[in-house]
């Protein structure tokens, strides 16, 4: 061996910045090794445990009680918050999650928050859209259509295709909203990545109907092709909740 010890497996694994260690402690937090109501270890062992500065811990500690996983009590320390009061739909918060640590309840709740607004925001979208607008659905649209067996392009596409719906409703709320959807539809997409090549051109041609529906300044079939496309949505993560149990 050298004079410099070689680093071990751990020693490479363990994150050096503020951003990976709020993202390692989340992880923890999800996984259930600091369940609900726990104690974190004090700022000075996580410090060790991570390799940075109680500095770092801090920091990392400040985001995740921004977004309602811990909470600091005097004389107590750092407590895990009760999972009702994570900011779930915070796009950080579910990126931090890997796409099998997400529950059903979770893409249940995206389903069912989509179809609460999606029909009105294509609605919406069919009188209010520019022309660019269009243009750039149409391009996210063939964006899809041309994925062919690359589900990853596929589902880059989808995405940008529903951020356009909400941008044209041009209604800042809705925007807002749309953002926050973004991540949980992009994991409701990979959760249901065993769809058939058949069933995404399903989707391909609903998504199709709302382009026509945007161009043609048709509100009611806007509506009716983004409730299409959400029954297709809910058909494929029942399949994949199958799949997942058997």
């Amino acid at each position: 061996m050298t004079g410099t010890s070689r680093k071990t497996q751990s020693d490479t694994r363990r994150p050096r910045v503020m951003p990976d260690v709020t993202k390692a402690l989340a992880s923890d937090i999800f996984s259930g090794r600091y369940p609900a109501g726990s104690s974190l270890p004090t700022e000075n062992e996580l410090g060790v445990e991570y390799g940075v500065s109680r500095t770092v811990i801090r920091e990392a500690l400040k985001v995740l009680a921004a977004k309602g996983l811990v909470l600091s009590r005097p004389r107590i320390g750092t407590v895990v918050c009760e999972q009702d009061n994570w900011n779930i739909i915070d796009p950080q918060v579910l990126a931090w999650h890997a796409p099998h640590a997400l529950d059903d309840k979770l893409f249940d709740a995206i389903l069912e928050t989509r179809r609460a607004i999606e029909p009105l925001v294509a609605e919406l979208a069919a009188t209010r859209a520019t022309l660019q607008e269009v243009a750039d659905l149409e391009a996210a649209w063939r964006g899809m259509a041309d994925a062919g067996e690359d589900l990853a392009a596929f589902s880059r596409s989808d995405v940008v295709f529903h951020q356009i719906v909400y941008a044209a409703s041009h209604n800042p709320i809705f925007r807002q909203i749309g953002n926050l959807i973004d991540t949980g539809l992009k994991f409701s997409l990979e959760a249901s990545a065993t769809i058939s090549l058949e069933r995404r051109m399903e989707a391909v041609a609903a998504h199709r109907e709302v382009v026509e529906a945007l161009r043609m300044r048709d509100a009611a079939a806007a509506r009716a092709a983004a409730s299409k496309i959400l029954d297709l949505a809910a058909r494929d993560l029942l399949s994949a909740k199958k799949l997942k149990t058997n």
